[in-house]
């Protein structure tokens, strides 16, 4: 069975090198381009990772999780914050709100496919 995985990032540069990346692995990926757009995309969705940016116009990474993590069907999704290099506080909230890991841009291949293999569910 094939694993959906959700990139969520305003930049279309990195949503593409993801994707191609995880669809190069065998992945099918769903691109969003923030935290409204994402919400709006996992309606009736099964997802087994989802990857977001924190810095986002309309919806950041945080408050998008936080609104995943009250969704029935998706709040035990596993979460991976994919950022140019967390603050501290930032870190804190992402881990709080239920984030499972941090990768840090620009991403390096191996890293993000050892990630999505070890988060993503069965």
């Amino acid at each position: 069975m094939t694993k959906t995985i959700m990139i969520v990032d305003d930049s279309a540069s990195t949503r593409q090198l993801v994707n191609i990346v995880l669809s190069g692995a065998g992945y099918e990926v769903i691109e969003c381009s923030e935290g409204k757009d994402a919400l709006n995309k996992l309606i009736g969705q099964k997802v087994h990772l989802i990857i977001s940016d924190v810095n986002m116009p309309i919806m950041d990474g945080i408050t998008f999780v936080k609104a995943v993590r009250k969704l029935p069907e998706h709040k035990f999704v596993p979460i991976v914050m994919l950022s140019m290099g967390l603050v501290r506080s930032s870190r804190e909230q992402a881990r709080e709100a239920g984030v499972k890991a941090w990768i840090t841009k620009p991403f390096d291949k191996p890293q993000l496919l050892d990630a999505v293999s070890r988060f993503a569910l069965p």
